[in-house]
């Protein structure tokens, strides 16, 4: 369904599905994505604004991966939002499949990660599955160098993560924990939730007892209210952590964060690739779509 170009325009034009991918995803352009940052930081809450685009076969496509992000950075700092408003960016789309990927890819990264601190505002380099958690990894490592704020993405059912975590909880790290959206084998990570939600638990204490900037990536409220816990434990205040959510899940809870004074960041996506992004979210994970319709329903 992700590559149906007629599921595509029945789910984009039928008044009901094209009201429900707006919750969800802004739209496909610059400045559809920077009028939702724009109303959500007066809002008082942050964003990462994603320019969608996986499965980069051409290094022309992922050169123009590049040239959207800077068009996207460039807005960013016209629009005043340099400190509210980070990029999430993905090393697939940058070439990191292509051959010679981990060069080409490193070097794409590099470029975004100058116009990003042209901007004034960071980088977030998303994780994907588990063969390419190396290679990413290893990526954030050397634009460290350079750009030592560029965020890190570490997913919780694998089973590698906790001493990820460990590695990466120094000063001026910053760490985005989530679950993990990617269907993996037993033999690299945790398949029953129960194990994956112990894991994110250890993960998350290593992170919170460290010196850098934990990103806690959870809609899941029993997470959050151990999140905070753990932040009170270890003396950490605000602004010194953040949570992250999903455009369009559990916006009410979003700024209840807020208004208990946290912070708040939310995953913005927009783009042309709209549809795979959002049927890939959908049928990755059962729970997936559970917690897409619940959200729309209650909004909470």
């Amino acid at each position: 369904m992700s590559r149906s170009a007629v599921v595509k325009q029945v789910v984009s034009t039928l008044p009901l599905s094209a009201g429900i991918v707006r919750s969800y995803v802004p739209g496909e352009t610059v400045r559809d994505a920077l009028a939702v940052a724009g109303r959500l930081a007066a809002e008082g809450l942050d964003t990462t604004i994603d320019h969608l685009g996986e499965d980069t076969v051409e290094e022309s496509q992922a050169t123009a991966a590049v040239q959207a992000y800077r068009i996207l950075l460039d807005r960013i700092a016209d629009a005043g939002l340099g400190t509210r408003a980070e990029v999430s960016v993905k090393l697939s789309a940058l070439g990191l499949r292509l051959e010679g990927g981990e060069t080409i890819a490193l070097e794409n990264a590099r470029r975004i990660c100058r116009a990003a601190a042209g901007a004034g505002t960071t980088v977030t380099v998303d994780m994907e599955d588990h063969t390419l958690t190396d290679a990413t990894l290893a990526i954030v490592a050397a634009l460290r160098e350079d750009f030592p704020s560029t965020g890190a993405v570490l997913q919780a059912h694998l089973h590698r993560t906790e001493a990820d975590c460990r590695a990466l909880s120094g000063a001026g790290s910053r760490v985005r924990l989530c679950k993990g959206a990617y269907d993996e084998p037993a033999e690299v990570a945790f398949t029953d939730p129960d194990d994956v939600d112990r894991s994110y638990v250890r993960c998350l204490k290593v992170l919170m007892s460290g010196s850098g900037h934990p990103m806690v990536a959870t809609h899941d409220p029993r997470l959050i209210e151990i999140a905070v816990a753990l932040a009170s434990r270890y003396g950490r205040a605000p602004g010194t952590y953040e949570f992250q959510m999903l455009y369009g899940i559990r916006p009410a809870e979003q700024r209840r964060l807020v208004g208990d004074g946290e912070r708040m960041r939310v995953y913005l996506p927009y783009g042309e690739e709209w549809y795979g992004y959002l049927m890939r979210r959908l049928a990755e994970r059962p729970q997936n779509l559970s917690l897409f319709l619940t959200s729309l329903i209650s909004k909470k």
